[in-house]
């Protein structure tokens, strides 16, 4: 087996990496001509359908965490691994059923416009604008990382300084998308991306089937064998490297396997990126329809996730993918590698897999910096700071510029978390979704009693208490009292942790709903009419096109 510190003929891969690169590019500028309106940069003018919005959601949401983060947690963790999977495709159930068709209905630009239709403005919408931007930093952590593993691989990087750089580079690249293309532009690089990533991973699924006879138990026995035969030889050299493992994350710690199923099935009916895709068509009716779609191709995606992880575990090994930038999250890109022969035809199909893995991760990381520079200009600027009476065009304005340091924190925190399991990560951003955004999206939704206080609550106490469980988490840091490293954190040599679980929303998540309660029951506050009017219009769609800050 060749070397994996480099995979293929650099000079090839970039060749086939950058013509994947260009043409996104260039249709994002020409799908982006004349957009400059608030209503164009946001939300694509509200004009597409609901089956075009549903490949984009699925483009949106099949980031790099699924694609490289959950082929790698299957190939180290198996069965635990295959939670990840389970969980982002459940999770639409509870976007389909509980808030696709109301937020639709009753917001305009941003998850704030539904949280404070009938609160007080300016308090729920910083609130909400804050949570919008945690979730969006914890999120673009996990996709920076992505693009850092994939160009590293392609150009055989192994040096942290050339790591860094290469995530610099992403980072400067997303700014460009976003600020030429838009909403408009970005959705139909999601588009095309989903597509060519489905077709890509369904190759790879049936290549790897097809090497074990078609028989998904004999794929598997031959991951576990490699799996353990990998532990073994590391355990028998004196390596003691705790990266790898006998195919096995959670194994009885049941809390934390709870913890992270919360997390997951709860956060995407809380993800502000995807709530923001519900106001890209222009009815309720098309919103359901694009979250079926989702589902349906979203769906069909995981099930493939799971051959290529258990794929890439039998036929390339964790001890190999271990030797890579990224480690686990350079199982798909390897087992690409590996499938053809290593040869020539190895480093072609890795090049065109990488190319849409990349290009899906400029698509998402546009997706929510768009999402988040929004969120800052509408919810923050114009109602916080200019009482709902901004310039159209200075507003845009000063989303674009947020775009630009929301890039600049995203290259930040990607060099920080280079070296982490992508899905993990996003698990991360789930929790703080879950935990802030979706208790008061219910309620404002579906509880008439529910007011100011109980919103600001809500929001404020899911977010402060998934951050700070996080930072004093496994994610992060080594527990209290130890003294070795430990390897999978952030900050591996920081002993300050007193947080078992390496996710919160076991926690934070019914800390959200119950402070949502306890700040509703202690105020008097109610608004009636409000109410009544956003029950008519989250029901029925009448006036959402006139949602405004009022």
């Amino acid at each position: 087996m060749t070397p994996l510190a480099t995979l293929g003929t650099p000079w090839l891969n970039i060749a086939i990496f950058a013509i994947f690169v260009v043409i996104t590019l260039v249709i994002v500028i020409r799908v982006s001509r004349g957009g400059r309106k608030g209503k164009d940069f946001y939300t694509g003018g509200g004009s597409f359908s609901g089956r075009q919005n549903g490949i984009a959601i699925s483009g949106d949401y099949l980031s790099a965490a699924s694609f490289l983060g959950i082929a790698g947690a299957v190939a180290f963790y198996g069965y635990d691994g295959l939670l990840y999977s389970i969980g982002f495709l459940v999770a639409w159930l509870v976007a389909l059923l509980l808030v696709a068709e109301p937020l639709r209905n009753t917001g305009k630009y941003t998850m704030a416009d539904v949280l404070s239709f009938r609160m007080q403005n300016k308090p729920v919408r910083l609130a909400a604008a804050i949570s919008t931007l945690a979730v969006s930093f914890f999120y673009l952590l996990a996709q920076m990382a992505g693009a850092g593993t994939l160009v590293a691989l392609l150009l055989g990087i192994t040096a942290d300084a050339a790591q860094i750089a290469v995530i610099a580079v992403v980072g400067l690249l997303m700014i460009a998308y976003v600020l030429i293309g838009g909403m408009k532009g970005t959705t139909w690089v999601q588009m095309i991306k989903a597509v060519l990533l489905i077709i890509g991973a369904g190759i790879m699924f049936f290549w790897v089937l097809g090497k074990f006879g078609f028989n998904l138990s004999d794929l598997m026995g031959a991951a576990q064998v490699k799996g353990n035969a990998d532990t073994a030889s590391t355990a028998a050299a004196g390596a003691g490297d705790k990266l790898l493992h006998a195919m096995s994350k959670y194994g009885t710690n049941k809390l934390g396997f709870v913890s992270l199923s919360i997390a997951l099935v709860l956060g995407t009916a809380g993800l502000p990126h995807v709530l923001m895709r519900f106001y890209t068509v222009p009815t309720a009716k098309e919103a359901r329809r694009s979250v079926s779609w989702a589902i349906s191709l979203i769906g069909a995606f995981y099930l493939f996730t799971l051959v290529l992880g258990f794929g890439a575990a039998a036929l390339v090994g964790q001890k190999a993918i271990n030797l890579l930038p990224g480690k686990s999250n350079a199982a798909a890109p390897a087992l690409a590698f590996y499938l053809p022969g290593a040869g020539t035809a190895g480093t072609i199909f890795l090049a065109i897999i990488a190319g849409v893995a990349f290009a899906t991760i400029l698509a998402v990381v546009a997706g929510l910096a768009i999402t988040a520079s929004a969120s800052f200009a509408h919810d923050i600027y114009n109602a916080v700071f200019k009482d709902g009476k901004a310039d159209p065009t200075q507003e845009v304005k000063v989303a674009r510029a947020t775009v630009i340091v929301i890039g600049l924190l995203a290259i930040l925190g990607g060099i920080a978390a280079k070296s982490m399991n992508i899905a993990f990560l996003v698990s991360l951003a789930f929790a703080v979704a879950a935990s802030a955004n979706l208790p008061s999206i219910l309620f404002s939704l579906y509880w008439k009693r529910f007011n100011t206080r109980g919103s600001v609550l809500s929001i404020y106490g899911g977010l402060i208490s998934a951050l700070v469980l996080i930072i004093f988490s496994p994610a992060v840091v080594a527990p209290i009292g130890s003294t070795a490293p430990l390897a999978a954190a952030m900050f591996p040599n920081l002993h300050w942790g007193w947080f078992p679980l390496d996710n919160p929303a076991i926690i934070s998540v019914p800390v959200g709903f119950l402070l949502g309660v306890i700040g509703t029951l202690t105020s008097k506050e109610t608004n009636p009419e409000k109410q009544a009017e956003m029950e008519v219009r989250s029901l029925t769609g009448a006036g959402a096109e006139k949602a405004t800050i009022h």
